[in-house]
């Protein structure tokens, strides 16, 4: 492949990984919200509820006051919450900083292919760094399955999604460990050609 190919998927990659940045922070705000509305319906329940009474609201619904709801549920919303959602809430505020941190990162290294420098040690840095989010993301749903073990005193939270996370994003900040070596090794070998040069 020559270079203006990879720059042009990284040119649609780097318009992707903004589009899910946006959502991603969209999506922040409104998690106490989802889970303060999803009471016995479920989290997925909740999101559809509060998102169709503002995307298309009734003749009586105000589409201001429901968005003004979501920022008095940050202020109130905690105290009417049980265990669960509180944990719940914490643990999908947690993960989504750290995905906007990796989001972040990513957007980062492809900035540097667009710039026509892939093998900087930026991106060793940046790769380093969203290996510490996707630990951070596998610690926090580790930690979220043995709180729902304990809390329910069932090996149920086992088959959860929160139990898939843990080797998921452990194997993807493992990956990412290794290809920041690779990078650092490459630009320290384009370093080295470019000094004897």
């Amino acid at each position: 492949m020559d270079s203006t190919a990879v720059q042009k998927i990284a040119k649609i990659l780097n318009i992707l990984v903004i589009i899910a940045l946006v959502c991603n922070i969209v999506i922040l705000y409104l998690i106490p919200t989802a889970v303060f509305v999803s009471g016995k319906g479920g989290l997925l329940e909740g999101v559809r509820a509060y998102l169709g009474g503002i995307l298309f609201p009734g003749e009586d619904d105000i589409v201001m006051a429901g968005i003004a709801g979501s920022a008095l549920i940050w202020l109130w919303g905690w105290a009417e919450m049980d265990a669960y959602s509180i944990v719940l809430t914490l643990f999908l505020l947690f993960a989504g900083i750290c995905t906007a941190v990796i989001l972040w990162q990513a957007r980062r290294v492809l900035k540097t292919i667009l710039q026509g420098e892939p093998f900087s040690t930026k991106n060793a840095v940046s790769l380093k760094r969203a290996a510490v989010a996707a630990f951070l993301i596998a610690a926090a749903a580790l930690a979220r399955v043995v709180w729902s073990v304990w809390h329910y005193r069932s090996a149920a939270p086992l088959a959860t999604y929160n139990a898939l996370f843990v080797p998921l994003f452990a194997m993807f900040g493992l990956l990412c460990l290794v290809m920041s070596a690779l990078f650092r090794q490459a630009a320290e070998l384009k370093a080295e050609n470019d000094l004897t040069i």
